[in-house]
């Protein structure tokens, strides 16, 4: 009996110490609950956010995710230890309401914390992982943004490994998003344990600032960008460096807005908008659906972009791309507008580390305008333009 007991533990280690395969090859898509609503959520928002990514064309553009966060779940668990809707807020319960959200050809995920409570205070998984798994699967769950609060001395490697095994045994394949905000350095451990990982703390809807709250810390968009170095070669398909939910339509400038949008494409970081769709502007729905600058984020290579130069307090950035073609964005940081007047025979581009060249000397390359969807001749000439305070332009540049 008990070599029998041993060989099940040996098969079934073999089995669950691994993530799902071939889920989030690509970047995921989609929207999470936390940045416009916090916990003051309910199964008519969702319902109505998820009509919205249908009568907006976003389902068309690639979005999929519904992603509840903090806040889904009753106060306490049930008699049985199992978490439970919040009875006010989710009278119908999660199976219905992942029922309804399929029903529109999209998918259900939801939030839960790898410590004893979540950040906002209800129950967490610490002790229930197995359990949680279980219930999620049955609940035809998705996708798990998991966080890290309330963690007292776990370690962080262990406790996601714990989940994701949890996630494994339950049987229904589920995108793990690890939220450990950085702290315990995830690019250099969570490739074979979450299918994303967050790289920094929260982000806030401003350009470059910092906004304390005590003992920690939201940044804007570009210290969010400026935080982690050299972590790029940690993403690929299936394994993201995560830069946090967006704040496109949440305050920022149209113009800050769309470099927020093209840098989250660049660095090939999971595209989960944060903002009401049921309010949401003209501007702000061109930029969050553009297919171009989407096809970016979802390049089949998976290499995220780094920052080539910064020429006049212009940044530059690019980004190699399948079939030898080349992202680039060039982000004005300067406060007022100016010109570009690119030359691009003073510069040698290349990825020493996927071996990629941007060989203009011997091949001339076509250059489009990703976000206007227009022709900006080749590389034969300097590339000339005006952008604007916080705007980008972004291009693709394909051989002849």
């Amino acid at each position: 009996m008990k070599k029998i007991l041993f060989l099940i533990y040996i098969v079934g280690s073999i089995c669950y110490s691994q993530k799902f395969k071939n889920l989030a090859e690509t970047p995921p898509l989609g929207w999470n609950s936390w940045n416009t609503f916090a916990t003051d959520i309910d199964e008519q928002l969702v319902k109505d956010i998820a009509d919205q990514f249908v009568e907006l064309g976003l389902k068309d553009a690639g979005y999929e995710y519904i992603v509840l966060d903090d806040g889904w779940m009753a106060k306490e668990r049930d008699k049985n230890g199992n978490l439970m809707a919040h009875p006010e807020k989710f009278p119908s319960g999660m199976k219905a309401l992942a029922d309804y959200i399929h029903s529109k050809g999209l998918k259900f995920g939801l939030y839960n914390c790898a410590g004893a409570t979540t950040c906002a205070g209800y129950p967490g998984s610490r002790g229930h992982e197995y359990q949680d798994a279980l219930l999620y699967a049955s609940w035809d769950v998705d996708y798990l943004k998991y966080d890290w609060c309330d963690t007292d001395k776990l370690n962080a490697e262990g406790a996601y490994i714990t989940m994701r095994d949890a996630i494994k045994s339950a049987g229904r394949p589920i995108v793990f998003s690890i939220c450990e905000w950085g702290d315990n350095e995830p690019w250099k451990w969570a490739k074979d344990v979450g299918h994303s990982w967050r790289v920094t703390g929260d982000i806030v809807n401003c350009w470059d600032c910092e906004l304390g709250h005590g003992s920690w810390a939201s940044f804007g968009v570009w210290k969010i960008i400026n935080l982690r170095k050299n972590i790029r070669k940690a993403a690929g398909p299936g394994h993201w460096n995560d830069f946090d939910m967006m704040e496109v339509g949440n305050g920022m400038t149209d113009a800050e807005d769309r470099s927020h949008f093209a840098m989250w494409s660049m660095l090939a970081s999971p595209l989960i908008l944060g903002n009401d769709l049921r309010t949401i502007s003209k501007e702000t729905l061109k930029t969050i659906s553009n297919k171009n600058v989407i096809a970016v984020n979802q390049d089949p290579l998976g290499i995220q972009g780094f920052r080539f130069l910064n020429e006049n307090n212009i940044e530059i950035w690019v980004k190699p791309l399948d079939n030898e073609s080349w992202a680039m964005v060039f982000v004005n940081m300067n406060n007022e507008p100016i010109n570009l007047n690119f030359d691009w025979n003073k510069h040698m581009i290349g990825d020493d580390i996927n071996n990629r060249i941007l060989d203009v000397k011997h091949n001339v390359y076509k250059i489009n305008d990703l976000f206007n969807n227009t022709s900006l001749g080749n590389t034969s000439k300097k590339l000339k333009a005006t952008i604007g305070v916080h705007d980008v332009l972004m291009i693709k540049l394909q051989k002849s």
